[in-house]
């Protein structure tokens, strides 16, 4: 029988095992990661705001009180990605290592281009014309990952410029083991729907969220990037981990079917991508008719982000406590 899953835990609030030495920090929607040992381990991401106490209380669940990584490594500079980073910053006193393309997000100097509510997929895209796109600023925190891909933090690891979802977007490959963390460049579960990415985290591979993806072109690129690769696991930055044949073959399915199978039948950039540089960004085409007013996708959205604070709530008040699993 084929495995898809490389851990099917019995409750997604817990940590997750993705590798040896790789470990999933799920919250809520999105997944943090924390990689190596003890002595030596990096984050990667910083989750929704919020939720520094949690990430914290993970490092230490798995590598003892008071444990600080060396750095923390952004795939991408996305709120959701970015959430609890200024706090935990400002507690661990580490570097932050991103690509130059994400600097002028992470540096307060510009915002990310308006979301797409247009591209369809479900209710995650309605929601997301209230999603913020102001930037952070990290001041003199921020280092630039080394042109060669390699980080001092990381051993045998590959840091890989993997753009469209997001300019400066990378991912991470560990060579000896094939074992890939591939941020938002594609994802395992349908980020669009929104009860799948809160509720089932039904596993498939499935293109970028497609409401914050703002090259499409490039989207394609760096899907068929990841897939030359032949990663034996892949974690990304929403859904479950994931490995084996079925992965494998889906992977290879969306970087060779892109266009017909990821590509959104419209929306802004569907046409024409916005444009970067490292100063921010250059050019964002027109916006597209939206029939959906405003109003609903905001009447919509306080009411799912009540569900979402309600059953994040309830299952914290019950969930049991983390086990160590390193």
């Amino acid at each position: 029988m084929e495995t898809n899953t490389l851990v099917k835990p019995p409750h997604w609030g817990t940590l997750k095992p993705v590798a040896p030495g790789v470990v999933g920090i799920p919250i809520l929607i999105v997944n943090a990661y924390m990689i190596g040992t003890k002595d030596n381990w990096v984050l990667v991401d910083a989750g929704l705001p919020g939720n520094a106490k949690r990430i914290k209380k993970a490092a230490e669940t798995c590598f003892g009180e008071g444990a600080h990584p060396r750095a923390i490594v952004l795939t991408h500079g996305h709120f959701d990605h970015t959430g609890s980073l200024e706090a935990l910053v400002k507690e661990w006193d580490v570097p932050v290592y991103a690509h130059s393309l994400e600097l002028p997000y992470l540096t307060g100097k510009a915002s990310y281009p308006p979301p797409d509510p247009t591209v369809g997929g479900g209710l995650m895209t309605e929601i997301a014309r209230l999603f913020p796109t102001k930037p952070i600023d990290l001041k003199d925190r921020v280092r630039l990952i080394p042109s060669n891909g390699e980080l001092e933090e990381l051993p045998g690891w590959r840091i890989i410029h993997t753009p469209g979802h997001a300019p400066g977007h990378i991912s991470l490959f560990r060579e000896s083991d094939r074992v890939l963390i591939a941020g938002d460049a594609f994802v395992t579960t349908n980020q669009e729907s929104f009860w799948a990415a809160t509720v089932t985290k039904k596993q498939e591979i499935h293109r970028p969220p497609a409401y914050f993806t703002q090259d499409w072109d490039a989207a394609r690129r760096s899907v068929e990037t990841l897939a030359s690769l032949e990663p034996s696991v892949v974690a990304t930055g929403h859904g479950l981990p994931m490995q084996g044949p079925f992965m494998l073959k889906a992977l290879h399915k969306l970087a060779e079917n892109f266009s017909q199978e990821a590509l959104p039948a419209k929306g802004r950039y569907v046409q024409e991508p916005a444009r970067f540089s490292e100063q921010g960004v250059d050019f964002v085409p027109p916006p597209v008719a939206d029939p959906a007013p405003k109003v609903l996708g905001m009447i919509g959205g306080a009411i799912l982000a009540g569900i979402a604070t309600y059953a994040w709530v309830h299952h914290t008040r019950n969930r049991r406590g983390i086990k160590s699993i390193l």
